[in-house]
């Protein structure tokens, strides 16, 4: 395992411990909005900073973009590398004690995606993928499913609850991909929705308004698990759109082509 990757396991393994903590009493949970149904409790602060003080630890010169703490500069050389962090995406399951979350952690070299990290601490599921090395669940390889039309496909998705100004453009989408695909799944943590794309769980996957450390990690995962990924046109600029695609091969065109009917 590349030492950058060890690193941000074990980050991700000491914010599952204070999740799966604080899951045994969510009565003590002090819940905040941030927006529109998009809330923060103190457990996601706390998950941040333990993970971010493993990273500073062992690389104190690289760059931090963290969903609760905001974007910190590297410095000098190091300054090549970039950290984004989501310490517990799927806010909202964890408080109502639904057991979809995750911790997402990604590792950018010249602002590329080079590793990645999935914590799944209710299941103790662990994914991983560094760039040209593979994709893996625990210590088994990940591969996309071998799902070849959309009509077969069960496809994941996301609301977009933070732009809902694009709800009905949404539903068009929806209603496209429900009348062609054998069906679609809205968990509520995008980043583990990405994973399970990577490990067949799902064929295909898409939503509108995410930020990079939804995506970051498990983009990665599903191309290292030979998966494709883009936005909605299918290009290459998810992560600064925040729109995302994801499909096997022969499925994300057909995806595409849905989602633009």
């Amino acid at each position: 395992m590349h030492p950058l990757l060890n690193i941000a396991v074990k980050a991700a393994r000491r914010a599952g411990s204070i999740i799966n903590r604080a899951a045994l009493d969510r009565t003590q949970l002090e819940v905040r909005a941030k927006q529109a149904n998009d809330f923060v409790t103190q457990v996601d602060r706390a998950a941040e900073a333990a993970i971010i003080d493993i990273v500073r630890l062992a690389h104190p010169d690289h760059a931090v973009l963290g969903e609760e703490s905001g974007a910190t500069a590297g410095k000098g050389a190091k300054a090549e590398y970039r950290w984004i962090i989501d310490p517990l995406d799927g806010t909202t399951n964890f408080i109502h004690g639904f057991p979809q979350y995750c911790v997402s952690i990604a590792v950018q070299h010249r602002g590329a995606t080079a590793h990645g990290v999935i914590y799944d601490p209710s299941k103790n599921e662990l994914f991983t993928a560094s760039k040209g090395g593979g994709a893996y669940l625990d210590d088994r390889r990940m591969r996309v499913a071998k799902c070849a039309q959309l009509s077969a496909a069960l496809v994941g998705t996301g609301f977009p609850f933070k732009e809902m100004s694009r709800v009905d453009l949404y539903f068009r989408q929806l209603r496209a991909v429900m009348q062609n695909s054998a069906g679609v799944r809205r968990a509520g943590a995008a980043a583990l929705d990405l994973a399970y794309v990577a490990a067949g769980r799902l064929d295909a996957f898409w939503e509108m308004g995410l930020a990079p450390w939804d995506m970051a990690a498990g983009a990665l995962m599903i191309q290292e698990a030979g998966g494709l990924v883009g936005n909605l046109s299918g290009d290459g600029d998810y992560l600064e759109s925040g729109d995302i695609a994801a499909a096997t091969p022969k499925v994300f065109p057909q995806l595409l082509a849905a989602l633009g009917a």
